[in-house]
């Protein structure tokens, strides 16, 4: 294995322990997760892959097999990490005396920048590595949550839970149905190969970068409307009519996306479990236009690839992510795969934009120990 490998290359030793968790990708449930709301998120293919051995001391060495560097980072105080280390840290700092400092190799294949989350994996796999070593006994969802609090606390990046609670509780074969309120949540089998179809990601390849801008101000917009509206979050907006009448301008436009976006997770799970596979892309197409043109989180890139894959032939298709750039997905039958594919590189083509890239998502497994086994 690489990453061990490595790790004995960095620190003269073999890791004591070896975790992976994937990233995600979000079938549908866009922007509600920090509104209490309903997602509907699979894990993908890849993720990172963290080979860990505890110190007796405070420090952090880390090392990441994606980094220029060949040396590790030595962090002796949190304050002192900076770029993809602080997600790192900011674990260490969330469990505070409950845990020494460590040894760290880190291995990731998410495809960087297409908004598959992999600072999720990234804060799961190392959060289960040293759940494991220290004998903590998290449940994968106080895990979730205590990669979550890193992210928001420690970064700085004002995200939901959606991301990590992906990365640690998704079965194989399966979406996960998580109401971001109580936490509740259930596998919903996606056998999408059985029906003939596929979910393909259309990596736009514009990379964005969301920490402290538009995203937060999008979460601010709603908790601002949610206020005027006498409700705990969006997620409890009862009469959609009655709430716009109230709004104006950028509250209003919010509001309207995250009540219908609600919606729609719970009208597609429906068609999930009643076996109607074939029937969720116009779910699909609607969450799209919503983000488009309510949410104004989309972009040309996302636009056009959503729009290309329809001409295409996908059954559906939609931006997924926190937008400004990433990836799109399009529900897409085995037969009309290359035609997709087709219609969109020719669409990027055309306006001299770089090519996209086309990667399949399959659902996997949530995080897991890898060594020992």
């Amino acid at each position: 294995m690489r990453v061990v490998e490595a790790f004995r290359a960095a620190f003269g030793a073999d890791p004591e322990t070896v975790w992976h968790a994937p990233g995600r990708v979000n079938l549908i449930g866009e922007h509600t997760d920090y509104n209490d709301g309903f997602v509907l998120p699979f894990a993908v293919p890849w993720g990172v892959t963290a080979a860990i051995s505890p110190r007796g001391d405070r420090t952090i060495r880390l090392l990441s097999l994606q980094s220029p560097s060949a040396e590790p980072v030595t962090i002796t105080r949190h304050e002192d990490s900076e770029g993809w280390t602080r997600y790192v840290v900011g674990v260490f700092a969330m469990l505070g005396d409950q845990v020494p400092g460590a040894d760290i190799v880190v291995d990731g294949d998410v495809p960087q920048g297409a908004g598959l989350s992999s600072s999720a994996a990234l804060e799961v796999s190392v959060a289960s590595a040293l759940d494991d070593l220290h004998g903590l006994g998290m449940s994968p969802m106080e895990l979730a949550l205590l990669s979550q609090r890193a992210e928001n606390d420690f970064v700085g990046m004002p995200c939901g839970i959606m991301d990590q609670a992906a990365s640690a509780l998704c079965q194989e074969g399966a979406a996960l149905f998580l109401d971001c309120r109580s936490l509740g949540s259930r596998a919903i089998p996606l056998d999408l190969a059985a029906h003939g179809l596929r979910i393909l990601i259309i990596d736009t390849q514009v990379h964005h970068e969301h920490a402290g801008g538009e995203y937060a101000k999008r979460r601010a917009e709603c908790e601002s409307a949610a206020r005027k509206l006498g409700v705990a979050a969006l997620r409890d907006v009862t009469d959609l009519a009655g709430a716009l009448e109230r709004l104006r301008g950028d509250e209003r436009r919010r509001t309207m996306h995250v009540v219908t976006e609600n919606h729609r997770v719970e009208a597609l799970v429906g068609l999930l479990r009643a076996g109607a596979v074939t029937e969720i892309g116009a779910l699909l197409n609607a969450s799209h236009l919503s983000l488009r043109d309510q949410y104004e989180v989309s972009s040309p890139e996302l636009d056009v690839a959503v729009e290309a894959a329809l001409r295409g032939g996908a059954r559906g298709a939609r931006m997924t992510g926190g937008g400004f750039g990433g990836s799109a997905i399009a529900l897409v039958a085995e037969d009309r795969l290359d035609g997709v594919k087709e219609s969109v590189a020719a669409a990027y083509a055309e306006r001299s934009w770089k090519a996209p890239r086309f990667l399949p998502a399959v659902p996997g497994p949530g995080a897991r120990r890898l060594l020992p086994s």
